[in-house]
């Protein structure tokens, strides 16, 4: 007999969950009577061993925030954010939950510590919402002893947040209620995959679907070697920034994008595809046309052979100025160490947001709604990466005929794409062309609609776009054309 003694059994991990009473008062409505709920739930998952069910075994622990109001079947809209590596803090505190960030915006941003304020705008005047924290970010962990990194992928990641929806549904008793899911970036990957998952694993229908900085299709926004797309999608983008900042002088944002995207769709993608079979005069042309509509010189769009990739672009536009320029919000700009290299070294956009959501997310759970780990929530965290593809080996990663799928078989289903001019993440243009393309009827075409808005990725950290994006979602989720 052994004298090193067993190795203690982990405790069965359990529910951890707090909850509290808020009431938002705002002038010219009712008073917001609304319950949160907030920490993490046991993520479990059905075992077999050679045909043998093994039990329903934990495997993760999944950080969620939720808000209820009493009424009868209230919509509920469940919303996550991108990355892959995002935690939900940019929709929860920033659009859609009843507090919201004070930062200031570009060009005239708050000092720390920055604050929160009551958002009177918030969505959960029209519907329950629950905000999801993926594997790994927030404070979403893997079991005792498991591994996340199984979760750090595309399949695994649609069917956990998929399990965390199913499971909240069941347990509030909400399956009769209309349903909603609202991803931002990779979220609105992940969305469309979760609108034909959910219907074919569990026989949930939806009623509908918010895109927000849409990207279904990677395709269209990757700068890979022989692939043009990206360069004709990212174009109009590129002439919005350039027109923020004055490159276009008193010419209407409107009409200076409408140029780009005309010249983008036949003309520029014509030229690319020619390559060196343009003559000299149509290659003068091109560069002359590319140059102008971007605000960058003839001579660097010729030096990179009219396909300027969008971090270069960003890195370029204001050089001469010492400036680059935001990624994920082309109005914010900010300095660099060095002026002569290829590609900033950071995004001016990012850096801006990062502290006050941070600040603001983690004073809000402990401080506001009572809930208290000495675990980091993550805000957004590589540790996720590498991210894997492996269902989409040998093709390209695209989510289009999910919902393609989820559309003609629930001719319900709804899908609102909210889009920035002035995001060089996902850019507007290729969001359009991938939902033009999906193989649905004209009929099911009509249940698509966009909304622009003249910010960023973020585009509710612009107060006017916040505003007017927290009307828009109303004005779906109540069924509103």
């Amino acid at each position: 007999m052994s004298d090193t003694p067993e190795k203690a059994e982990r405790p069965e991990p359990k529910d951890d969950l707090v909850t509290s009473q808020h009431t938002l008062v705002s002038p010219g409505h009712e008073d917001l009577h609304y319950t949160a709920t907030t920490g993490r739930v046991v993520l479990r998952e059905e075992t077999h061993t050679d045909d043998v069910f093994d039990g329903h075994k934990a495997k993760a622990e999944m950080s969620v925030t939720a808000y209820t109001v009493d009424g009868e079947n209230r919509p509920i809209l469940f919303a996550f954010n991108g990355g892959p590596g995002s935690s939900s803090v940019w929709l929860h505190l920033g659009l859609l939950g009843p507090r919201r960030v004070v930062m200031g915006d570009a060009g005239e941003l708050l000092p720390p510590p920055y604050g929160l304020t009551d958002n009177h705008e918030t969505l959960l005047r029209h519907a329950d919402l629950v905000f999801i924290d993926p594997m790994s970010t927030g404070f979403s962990r893997a079991v005792e002893g498991g591994k996340a990194g199984e979760y750090h992928g595309y399949l695994k990641d649609v069917e956990s947040v998929g399990e965390v929806i199913r499971m909240w549904i069941t347990r509030n008793n909400r399956w009769l209620s209309p349903k909603y899911l609202c991803g931002e970036s990779y979220g609105t990957l992940r969305a469309a995959a979760l609108a034909e998952h959910l219907q074919s694993r569990h026989g949930m229908q939806l009623n509908g679907l918010v895109l927000i900085s849409a990207t279904l299709d990677l395709g269209t926004i990757d700068f890979t070697d022989h692939n043009d797309d990206p360069y004709v999608y990212y174009l109009p983008t590129y002439a919005a920034t350039a027109h923020y900042h004055g490159l276009h002088g008193d010419r209407p944002l409107a009409e200076v994008v409408a140029e780009a995207e005309e010249y983008a769709s036949k003309d520029y993608q014509w030229a690319l595809h020619r390559g060196a079979r343009l003559t000299p005069e149509e290659r003068a042309e091109a560069v002359a046309t590319v140059a102008r509509l971007t605000g960058l010189s003839e001579s660097y769009v010729d030096r990179v052979d009219l396909r300027p990739e969008h971090i270069r672009f960003q890195s370029e536009l204001l050089r001469e100025k010492r400036l680059v320029v935001g990624r994920l919000d082309g109005r914010f700009t900010g300095e660099d160490s060095d002026y002569g290299r290829e590609n900033w070294s950071a995004d001016p956009s990012m850096s801006a947001i990062v502290g006050p959501y941070t600040a603001a997310l983690n004073h809000y759970l402990r401080a506001e709604l009572g809930y208290e780990s000495d675990l980091p929530y993550e805000i957004i965290t590589v540790k996720v990466h590498p991210w894997s593809f492996k269902e989409f080996e040998g093709k390209n990663i695209s989510v289009a005929d999910k919902l393609a799928h989820a559309m003609r078989n629930n001719e319900h289903l709804r899908v609102h794409v909210a889009a920035g001019y002035h995001d060089a993440a996902t850019p507007h243009f290729a969001a359009e062309a991938t939902m033009a393309r999906l193989a649905i009827s004209p009929k099911l075409q009509e249940n698509i609609s966009f909304e622009y808005y003249e910010a960023g990725h973020m585009m509710y950290v612009h107060e006017e776009s916040r505003l007017r994006q927290s009307a828009d979602l109303a004005a779906f989720v109540r069924g509103e054309r």
